[in-house]
């Protein structure tokens, strides 16, 4: 379990400097077009790994069930979901669509505890409390109404919940890889299917080197993003690793307020108690078990 626990915290860690990076990526790039060229050059990689690791002849074994929630994957967490959330992120405010992003966790823990009969106890339900209250300090306040810009981002996020929660069932017979490639194979083809029939493929050609090399460097992040993550959701609750997500959210900021030199001190504290909710979530003992193992790693590879 510790395992699952520290490839999930490393998530967090990518989508931190994911969240930083794509905002300088998606500068002056289509969104979609951005989206499926990431996607589908992830899916290329993982393809090659499953070469390597012979993972293809463990996926002919599948049965009809599990291949069509395969699909599924692809379907309601690597395509539908990312072109709602860029057209409603379009429509509303960044602070809002980042909030209602990152209550994913309730949803996803409602769905666990109603399909895959996971537990969540008092020590969760008080870390969430805590979680909300970090994200409700970023709004600086709260939303009189809500637009359809807002209704787009949250059936993204109710779309991701259920993704992650059909995830976390297969991989009760599939590895990591194969479900990061199932996702993003079966997504870059409806994202294709989408883009051909709304007439934007030819805006591929379009791009220029620089903007090539962005697409380069945010799919090598996406690529460290899925493995850790479907490779660490294996062995934890999907309601404890899409809560440990929201760590993404701190680094973020810290990246930010270094990169512009500028102390907001609401965000501060935003990110204090979204690491303490976390850590009240997963345990103090166990969130310092992979504290250590982090730093053994970063010891080790300096």
């Amino acid at each position: 379990m510790q395992k699952g626990y520290l490839l999930v915290f490393l998530t967090a860690i990518i989508s931190g400097f994911s969240i930083f990076i794509n905002k300088f990526g998606v500068k002056g790039i289509n969104p979609y077009i951005y989206t499926f060229l990431r996607v589908i050059i992830v899916a290329t990689f993982l393809s090659g790994l499953l070469l390597a690791f012979k993972d293809l002849k463990s996926l002919k074994l599948l049965t009809k069930k599990q291949w069509l929630l395969l699909i599924l994957v692809g379907l309601v967490g690597g395509s539908i979901p990312f072109l709602l959330f860029f057209k409603g992120l379009s429509l509303t405010t960044a602070a809002k669509s980042s909030f209602i992003h990152k209550t994913m966790f309730i949803y996803v823990a409602i769905l666990a505890k109603l399909i895959l009969k996971e537990k969540i106890d008092k020590k969760f339900l008080l870390g969430g409390i805590v979680l909300l209250i970090g994200n409700l300090i970023l709004l600086k306040k709260i939303p009189s109404e809500i637009n359809y810009g807002d209704l787009l981002v949250f059936f993204a996020t109710l779309l991701w919940a259920t993704e992650n929660t059909i995830s976390k069932y297969l991989l009760k017979d599939l590895n990591g890889r194969q479900l990061a490639w199932g996702r993003m194979f079966f997504g870059s083809l409806f994202i294709l299917l989408f883009l051909l029939f709304t007439n934007q493929t030819n805006l591929i050609f379009n791009l220029n080197l620089k903007q090539i090399s962005w697409v380069l460097i945010t799919a090598f992040i996406l690529f460290g993003y899925v493995m850790t993550w479907y490779s660490g959701l294996k062995y934890i609750p999907v309601s404890q690793a899409t809560a440990i997500l929201l760590l993404g959210g701190p680094i973020t900021t810290l990246l930010s307020l270094l990169s512009a030199g500028k102390i907001v001190y609401s965000e501060i504290l935003s990110g204090l108690l979204i690491i303490l909710g976390i850590i009240i979530l997963v345990g103090i003992k166990e969130s310092f078990k992979v504290l250590k193992k982090i730093k053994q790693l970063i010891y080790v590879r300096s």
